[in-house]
């Protein structure tokens, strides 16, 4: 009997082993998904993504820039969702997103959430990590990421909080902007991504060629100057259509153009400074874009310190099968489950 326990842990050690070494998906809990990282620069680096977006299907989005982190880059993504009282994903539901805790022990999070008012037991993971000085990715609807209207512990970090010193909440104290405005036509008038003067050579933007970045989203409004020591990389062209193609609009929305990605550094109270990366861009459908996947794969590197690997050649491309929803509220796909993220 004991040679066999023996037998049966080492046939445990062999299957666990082989999973980390393909880089494939391990699953801790049906409410959330873990892609091992294969070989790359990101190896050893964990990043927590968090979706629970009701318009820009982040739970799309996520899994597809989890995989590619995973599989071409090395990082070890897990995935977290809104979850419904039936277990599946429910962008709908603003106060579940299991699996937080993974935040506790996380080298990244990156977060494309929206009004979400999480209760206090799961929302100290995300402030925790915030106060940490460990870096921060933010995605579209991330600058207003929390509508905090139960909490009173963490009230500050809603999207339009008041509190003396950290107005504007954590999209504007942490990211560099809250909600603010749609400055391009919603649905309408697509973005194309222009570098900033000077910025060519920074690492989030090797590889990316001057207008190779496009998506279907609309350009947010921002407050000009953006905050603190914010630096714009990539300006916003308003197209007069929803083809990366179109022209761009005549007139003074695009003179000045609003940032769509900027870095910057958020120094918590207790005097921890983290790098942040923030984009107005990022919908599933912006993910289609090879610019797009390029500057969020780039800033993963940059946020972790790992900048001095990135590459212009690097390998961005789709994992698998992805053919993303179009953005709007209530045309998420209902029923699915976090497994079916899973890398078949």
């Amino acid at each position: 009997m004991a040679k066999m326990r023996i037998a049966e842990r080492y046939r445990l050690l062999w299957a666990v082993a082989l999973i980390a070494v393909c880089g494939g998906p391990t699953q801790a809990d049906d409410s959330w998904v873990v892609y091992a990282g294969g070989d790359g620069p990101g190896q050893g680096k964990r990043v927590v993504l968090v979706s629970g977006d009701e318009e820009y299907r982040s739970e799309e989005a996520l899994p597809q820039l989890a995989k590619i982190l995973a599989t071409r880059h090395g990082f070890t993504c897990t995935v977290l969702f809104a979850i419904g009282d039936d277990g599946t994903i429910n962008p709908k539901r603003v106060d579940n997103i299991p699996g937080l805790e993974a935040l506790d022990t996380a080298d990244l999070l990156i977060l494309a959430t929206r009004f979400r008012d999480l209760p206090d037991d799961q929302m100290k993971h995300v402030v925790d990590y915030i106060e940490s000085g460990r870096p921060i990715i933010g995605m579209r609807t991330a600058t207003h990421a929390f509508d905090l209207k139960k909490s009173k512990t963490y009230a500050k970090y809603t999207w339009n909080g008041k509190v003396p010193g950290f107005e504007g909440g954590f999209g504007r104290l942490v990211l560099g902007e809250t909600w603010n405005s749609h400055h391009g036509a919603h649905g309408k008038q697509s973005t194309r991504g222009i570098l900033a003067p000077g910025e060519q050579e920074h690492p989030i933007l090797k590889g990316i060629k001057d207008g190779q970045i496009w998506g279907p989203t609309d350009v947010y409004g921002v407050r000009l100057p953006l905050p603190g020591d914010s630096k714009p990389l990539v300006f916003g062209q308003i197209l007069t259509g929803m083809k990366p193609d179109d022209s761009p609009i005549t007139g003074p929305k695009n003179d000045p153009m609003m940032p769509v990605a900027w870095t910057k550094t958020y120094t918590a109270a207790n005097g921890k400074t983290a790098r942040v990366f923030a984009t107005t861009m990022g919908a599933s459908q912006d993910l289609e874009n090879d610019g797009v996947r390029r500057l969020l794969v780039n800033a993963a590197y940059w946020a972790t310190g790992l900048e001095d690997k990135v590459s212009a050649s690097a390998d961005v491309s789709i994992v698998g099968d992805y053919h993303p929803l179009p953005f709007g509220f209530g045309g998420f796909k209902a029923g699915v489950k976090p497994s079916s993220h899973e890398i078949k």
